[in-house]
C-alpha cells in the first residue's frame, strides 16, 4: 500500500501487478452478471450513448452480486481510506464497474475529471483478461496534460492502475478479442 501511496504523491500514477491473485480473479471473473448495459458518458441530465466515443459494454457493481465482488470492493474500500488520509481529497464513496470490450471496441482519449470540478478524484482500472495478448490490442494509454505519453498498460489479470483523474488524460486503444 505505501508504494501506491508514495507513487501518487510523486507521480500521481500507479501500476499494481498481482493486485489480486490468479484464483480472485477467477472468482471475481465469475461473478460477472449478463445483463450488460452500452456504456454511455456525461453526467446527469447530459448523460448518452456516443458510440464513436466509447463503444464498451459496462455493468456496476454492488456487493450483491457475491462474495468475490464484495472482497474486491473491500479492498478498493482500503484503497479509498489511506488515499484519503494521505491526500485529504474528500473520496466520501467508491463506484465500480465491469466493463466489457468486444472486438473492435474503444474509448477515446479523454480525462475522467477536469480540475475545479468535485466529481471523480482517482480514477482505479482492474483487470481481469484471461491470457492477454499484444496482438489482443485494448491497451489503456495513458497522456499528461501536455499530450505527452505516460505510459501503454497491457491488460493483464491481476493488474491494477490507479492514477489522479484530472492529470492523465488516456485512452483504451482498439480491442482483437474479448
Amino acid at each position: 500500500m505505501q508504494q501506491l501511496i508514495d507513487a501518487l504523491a510523486t507521480d500521481g500514477l500507479y501500476i499494481w501487478d498481482d493486485f489480486l491473485t490468479s484464483q480472485q480473479v477467477s472468482a471475481l471473473r465469475d461473478s460477472i452478471p449478463e445483463d450488460w448495459k452500452r456504456a454511455r458518458i456525461g453526467r446527469n441530465d447530459d448523460i448518452m450513448r456516443a458510440e464513436s466515443i466509447r463503444s464498451d459494454k459496462i455493468q456496476w457493481l454492488s456487493a450483491g452480486h457475491g462474495i468475490a465482488v464484495q472482497e474486491y470492493l473491500e479492498q478498493m474500500e482500503v484503497i479509498r481510506r489511506e488515499v484519503n488520509m494521505n491526500f485529504f481529497l474528500g473520496l466520501f464513496e467508491y463506484e465500480a464497474h465491469f466493463a466489457k470490450y468486444e472486438p473492435g471496441d474503444f474509448y477515446v482519449k479523454h480525462l475522467d475529471s477536469f480540475r475545479g470540478n468535485e466529481n471523480r478524484k482517482l480514477t482505479t482500472v482492474f483487470y481481469m483478461n484471461e491470457e492477454w495478448c499484444d496482438a489482443d490490442g485494448g491497451e489503456l494509454v495513458v497522456y499528461n496534460l501536455d499530450d505527452d505519453l505516460v505510459t501503454r498498460v497491457a491488460p493483464k489479470a491481476g493488474r491494477l492502475v490507479v492514477f489522479l483523474s484530472d492529470r492523465f488524460p488516456h485512452e483504451v486503444l482498439p480491442t482483437h478479442n474479448e
